[in-house]
């Protein structure tokens, strides 16, 4: 037979003596047998007269998982009633009574026939009864007792979640807590060390270790470092029966990860790194990347780069792409010229956007690299020697007058040569022309400068060898002033003025104007012939005052004069123009004001034919025509 028989034997073995020796102790002292009273009670509340009797037994139990070939003796009822002979029958009912649990009527022996599991159940509540066996009358009122499963040691822990995943922070101090791990265990944890478990640690040392009694996993080794191993298994076991020989044992795993912090700067695989442009590339575009490399991960690897030093920090830039978290270097202005500056150097620093400050002590979190820049050469257009150019040239001068000369310059290694031309833009580009080789500009007919005193024409240069290759050059062409306009009055002048007007009276101020320029003409010079009844005034600057010489004109003898005045400029040479002031004689209210101006009729002497009045008339007509 097997170990599990001899074991189950000697449970119900040791229950058989524990009932004996409590019969004897009731039969010496009465303290263990269930007596009642002369009026007890009964079934369901019958009040039974009868002598002190009572039941005998104990707390009956029956192991768990007992596979013998025979059925096992749970425990044995009786009474004190029960004198032998076979005069009383013994009945059993209640839970598994008849399936379960069957009942020797004659000796009051109780079998288990089956095999029982404590964990499915772990008591039973049965009742017994004393009956004679010939009337079947109760010789016992019903007595219930309990049937308890005797556990065993037959489950094994169970982590009931699982696998599991935890995570770290990597550089942990050791002991840090991880994750704490619980199994279960079926077994009666009130009897005996069956459910009493103790955790240990299979696999995962020296990194880890766990809490025998709480499952907390911690951390055993220190500085473990993501970036060398990210990921760990660990098998935790628990074990019954305190972790002593012979428990049983169920395990789970555990993957542990280290999660990043930021201990690792960012850093260059270079020390130099080569790069290109064309010196005709436009501002924006990428020269080039660069990449610092940071093991870390998420916001801890994120860089950023900047350019802190070097010849070409002024002429390019560098941003951040924050997906790929390169350094993209570009051209931020114009300015490069290869047959200048061939090269440019850039000291590029990449630091970390964040950082942890327990590793500040490892360095700053940053690197710089050298970023070396060659300028191609480019087919570039030809330059001029200056963007505008200023000349000037006499106005009336002849066609083909030279006015100045533009020069352009191809800068690249062929030296091209330039052809000139000048872009007909409006009408008055046709005044001038340029030689195509030497870029010497002519007027193609004389200028008029008071018709306009400026010209802008526009020069285009092109390459011979590349017509593609042109560019512009403005010249502004101002046309010099010569004194070819002579002075003149203003306006036409006229005066009116009393016929009794005192001398020195004020006529009229009269002004000079001049289409040339005031070099050719800073003061005005007025003249006039001599005259006994007016006189004129030279002003400082253009003007002239006309007045009276002698009063008291008399209008009926001449009521209109005719003042010519010569003005002259100070040019050279100097011109001169001849103007008339028209003065009227009025005849006057006291008060000086004009009150009439025309021409009264003259009155014929009294007596006077009209053959004489012809006659004067002929006269006047002939001294008129001569």
């Amino acid at each position: 037979m097997g170990r599990d028989f001899y074991l189950h034997l000697l449970l119900a073995c040791l229950s058989i003596a524990q009932w004996n020796s409590s019969a004897l102790a009731r039969n010496s002292t009465g303290s263990q047998v269930s007596s009642r009273s002369r009026h007890g009670m009964g079934i369901k509340g019958q009040v039974l007269h009868r002598s002190k009797r009572g039941w005998v037994w104990n707390q009956f139990f029956v192991i768990e998982e007992y596979t013998g070939p025979d059925p096992v003796l749970v425990g044995r009822l009786h009474t004190d009633l029960d004198s032998g002979g076979g005069k009383i029958r013994y009945i059993l009912s209640g839970e598994g009574a008849g399936t379960i649990f069957v009942i020797d009527e004659k000796t009051g022996n109780i079998h288990a026939t089956k095999t029982l599991d404590r964990e499915e159940r772990a008591q039973y509540t049965l009742m017994a009864q004393a009956v004679d066996r010939i009337t079947n009358k109760p010789l016992e009122a019903p007595s219930q007792f309990i049937v308890k499963v005797q556990d065993i040691n037959d489950n094994p822990p169970v982590f009931l979640n699982g696998p599991h995943h935890a995570t770290v922070p990597e550089m942990s101090n050791v002991g840090t807590s991880v994750i704490q791990v619980t199994a279960t265990d079926a077994d009666d944890p009130s009897y005996g060390n069956s459910a009493r478990l103790v955790y240990s640690i299979l696999e995962g040392q020296p990194y880890f270790s766990v809490e025998p009694q709480t499952g907390i996993i911690r951390t055993a080794l220190p500085n473990m470092d993501r970036e060398a191993r990210e990921e760990y298994l660990v098998v935790i076991q628990a074990k019954d029966m305190g972790g002593h020989m012979g428990g049983l044992s169920g395990t789970t795993k555990v993957t542990i990860t280290l999660t990043d912090v930021n201990d690792n700067p960012p850093k260059f695989p270079q020390s130099v790194y080569q790069m290109s442009l064309s010196e005709a590339a436009k501002v924006g575009t990428v020269v080039g990347q660069l990449k610092a490399r940071d093991p870390d991960v998420g916001e801890n690897g994120m860089v950023t780069y900047s350019i802190i030093d070097g010849d070409g920090k002024d002429l390019f830039e560098i941003t951040t792409d924050s997906q790929s978290q390169e350094g993209i270097v570009k051209l931020k202005k114009l300015g490069m010229d290869y047959e200048t500056k061939k090269s440019y150097s850039l000291k590029v620093e990449a630091a970390n956007v964040f950082f942890d400050t327990r590793f500040v002590s490892r360095g700053p979190f940053k690197d710089t690299t050298t970023v070396k820049i060659s300028v191609e050469d480019a087919d570039e257009p030809p330059i001029f020697s200056q963007s505008v150019y200023f000349m000037k040239v006499n106005e009336s001068a002849p066609a083909g007058t030279p006015v100045g000369q533009v020069h352009a310059m191809d800068h690249d290694l062929g030296r091209s040569p330039i052809r000139y031309s000048i872009e007909q833009q409006s009408y008055m580009d046709r005044f001038f022309i340029i030689n195509a080789q030497s870029g010497v500009i002519k007027t193609t007919e004389p200028l008029d400068r008071e018709l306009t005193a400026w010209q802008n024409i526009s020069v285009i240069a092109t390459e011979v060898n590349n017509h593609i290759h042109t560019s512009r050059a403005q010249v502004a062409i101002k046309i010099r002033d010569i004194n070819d306009n002579a002075p003149e009055l203003a306006e036409p002048y006229e005066a009116d003025m009393c016929e009794n007007a005192n001398a020195g009276k004020l006529i009229q101020t009269i002004k000079g104007v001049d289409k040339d320029e005031s070099a050719n003409g800073p003061r005005f010079t007025f003249t006039m012939a001599p005259n006994q009844n007016f006189t004129l005034i030279q002003n400082s600057g253009h003007t002239a005052d006309i007045k009276v010489r002698r009063g008291a004109m008399n209008r009926r003898k001449q009521e209109v004069y005719l003042l010519p005045v010569v003005i002259s400029d100070g040019g050279s040479p100097l011109l001169s123009s001849t103007g008339t002031l028209t003065v009227r004689v009025c005849s006057c209210r006291a008060d000086g004001s004009v009150q009439s101006c025309n021409t009264e009729p003259l009155t014929l002497p009294a007596g006077l034919s009209t053959g004489a009045l012809i006659a004067i008339l002929t006269c006047i007509i002939i001294l008129l025509g001569k």
